[in-house]
């Protein structure tokens, strides 16, 4: 007996201990049961916020702000901590104004998980507003590195409740969108592929980094709605031409649908409603808007770092450092000529002290000047062209030179930089930077789409510009037309040519023929070519961004294999991350291969700048690149051709 009570506690004790070692996120996360009482765990990310949260120094501070969708609640912080070297212990304090929320010791050792409760947390608006504070206690006789700071990396929230069904057109979008499918009819017309696309763009820039899912599908031959309800944290919207207008809710099991309806005229202002302020007075299950505008206004020719998004920035440490934000799509349009007139202040330092401000961008200096012992800061300060992208990071850093103590113990240093800091740009035409970085501030604020019809090009306008969208800080108002229409007018535009470009008046930086000749742009001579020809023949599918001299385009083609460029979509689409990261003028897609990006947007140089070591011109260089990466892929498309031969023998 005594025997089998032993193995009894055995058992026991093994259980206890695999039930300790499964993860918080994973003993958190409720089993998936369907419906809409689901209570989720959700991954920091998929919130809106950094999925790592850094802290630096004795005590670190970050702020995080959690949206949290009607019926839930959040009751656990969920995170992996990483402490620093050197490190004896570190207390995590999570505030709520004045109010202590919880309070936990973080785990010694490297990558351990930790739970912090949330209960009790004040919703306010549909959303959780939390402080969260770390205390570290070095190891004796140890300095703490400024640079190594205490991380909560694969931070998630879990939720506790059940999801309340919207039962008005003002609750229909929640504050968490995981997902968002708009059902059209599957040979839409212009007006509803219009609507559909200033729709998914429209709510791409509703939920920011929230980067839900978001698709066009057609509805089954007829059907008025989808067959199924939506999914927790999921929506369904329906867009139809038809007599009467308005937003309504359909179907009464599950979460509703929602119905965009009116004639051509109207729908597209119905489609605005949603994300409009106008939608948190639709309090009834059917709401019909009057016109509403869709374009932003944009700051002009002279702003300040407040109106581009910056209240103003401040940092306290031992060497402070602060960075501004300057965001092209802010601007609502390419620049150049930017200076910023900086203003604010520094802790002053004492004679002993000496010090100096540094201005850089992407680790180059672009302004020095000495410390002034008032402690006031008021310079001008030029951003160089070549240095500009989409987003640049003008850093400015406080260097401090003398005797600081042991451990750094001199008295930490706080520099400020205010928001009404006036910044100065001026247009830029051609776009500066040019290519992929130009966008989308190149074709903002207004741009036309312009596609031949169909479902199939629905859903690619919809794909680009959910894409382009999650680049801007400004919403971008779209309009559909056909094809030629667009090519035809003067303005910025998304031209969507599957089949292939045929064009004469606009050419592309890599253009092929029929007889697989490729065409590549030199940009060191406008009109001026170098050529590649392919044996077999390549198809391949391509977003290529031109400039005409009067207004920038971005056009989605192929050459005969419109699949590929639907390939090139999707993988674009699976990380909301690369389309930021594409540069170069034409981002090409071939079967097998990842895609491969070709720049012909190099300055121009003159005279031995103009010279690579060899002696031979940059363009020379371009072109051997270009043309080996197109190798690359007629080589590799050749082995896969061969492979599937051999496999079907």
């Amino acid at each position: 007996m005594r025997r089998y009570s032993a193995i009894l506690v055995r058992l026991l004790m093994a259980v206890a201990l695999t039930t300790l070692l499964v993860s918080p996120a994973a003993r958190s996360q409720p089993p998936d049961t369907g419906g809409v009482s689901a209570a989720p765990t959700l991954p920091l990310a998929q919130l809106g916020a950094a999925a790592d949260l850094a802290f630096y120094g004795i005590q670190g501070t970050e702020i995080l702000n959690v949206p949290v969708p009607p019926g839930l609640e959040p009751v656990a912080l969920n995170a992996i901590t990483q402490l620093p070297v050197n490190v004896r212990s570190a207390t995590i304090t999570v505030m709520q104004g004045e109010r202590t929320i919880a309070r936990v010791d973080a785990p010694p050792g490297d990558r351990a998980p930790v739970v912090i409760p949330l209960a009790g947390a004040a919703i306010v608006d549909n959303a959780v507003s939390l402080t969260l504070r770390t205390y570290i206690l070095p190891v004796d006789g140890y300095c703490l590195d400024p640079t190594n700071p205490l991380r909560l990396s694969d931070g998630s929230v879990t939720f506790a409740g059940v999801e309340q069904v919207p039962v008005t057109v003002a609750d229909f979008l929640p504050p968490v969108l995981r997902q968002l499918t708009v059902f059209v009819d599957a040979q839409p017309s212009q007006a509803e592929s219009d609507a559909a696309v200033r729709l998914v763009t429209a709510v791409a820039a509703h939920y920011g980094t929230q980067y839900p899912d978001i698709a066009v599908a057609p509805l089954a031959e007829g059907q008025a709605a989808p067959a199924e309800p939506s999914a927790p944290l999921q929506r369904h919207i329906v867009i139809r031409e038809a007599a009467d207008v308005g937003v309504s809710l359909l179907g009464s099991g599950g979460v509703p649908a929602l119905l965009v309806a009116g004639p051509a005229e109207q729908l597209g202002n119905q489609s605005r409603l949603l994300t409009s302020d106008l939608d948190r007075l639709a309090i009834a299950s059917k709401a019909v808007a009057g016109p509403l505008a869709s374009t932003p206004q944009l700051p002009g020719d002279q702003t300040t770092l407040r109106r581009l998004g910056q209240p103003g920035v401040n940092a306290t440490a031992l060497s402070p450092q602060v960075g501004i934000g300057l965001d092209q799509t802010r601007l609502g349009r390419s620049a150049h000529g930017v200076r910023v007139h900086l203003r604010g202040s520094y802790t002053p330092l004492p004679e002993s002290i000496g010090g100096q401000l540094v201005a850089s961008i992407a680790g180059d200096t672009v302004d020095r000047w000495p410390a002034d012992p008032s402690g006031t800061i008021d310079r001008w300060v030029d951003v160089p062209d070549d240095l500009l992208q989409r987003y640049t990071t003008l850093a400015l850093r406080l260097d401090i030179s003398g005797n600081t103590g042991r451990c750094g113990e001199f008295q930490p240093l706080t520099l400020t930089i205010d928001g009404d800091s006036p910044v100065l740009t001026s247009p830029a035409q051609p776009p500066v930077p040019g290519g992929f970085q130009s966008l989308p501030q190149a074709l903002m604020p207004r741009t036309v789409v312009g596609i031949d019809g169909g479902l199939d090009d629905t859903r690619r306008a919809a794909a680009i510009m959910v894409g382009l969208q999650r680049l801007s800080a400004l919403p971008i108002d779209t309009t559909v037309m056909p094809l030629q229409d667009a090519i035809a007018g003067g303005g910025p535009a998304v031209l969507i040519s599957p089949g292939g470009w045929t064009e004469d008046g606009i050419d592309l930086p890599v253009a092929a023929d029929a007889d697989g000749e490729l065409t590549v742009e030199r940009a060191d001579a406008p009109g001026e070519t170098t050529t590649l020809r392919l044996d077999p023949v390549l198809g391949f599918g391509s977003l290529q961004v031109v400039h005409d001299g009067r207004r920038s385009m971005l056009i989605a083609t192929s050459t005969g294999a419109s699949e590929q460029l639907d390939a090139l979509l999707v993988w674009l689409g699976q990380n909301p991350q690369r389309w930021s990261n594409v540069d170069g003028t034409a981002l090409i897609g071939a079967p097998g291969r990842q895609p491969v990006v070709v720049d012909t947007t190099a300055d121009v140089e003159t005279g031995a700048q103009a010279e690579t070591s060899t002696g031979r011109p940059w363009w020379v260089w371009a072109a051997v690149a270009v043309a080996a990466s197109l190798v690359v892929l007629a080589i590799g498309f050749v082995v896969l051709r061969a492979r599937r031969t051999r496999d079907r023998q």
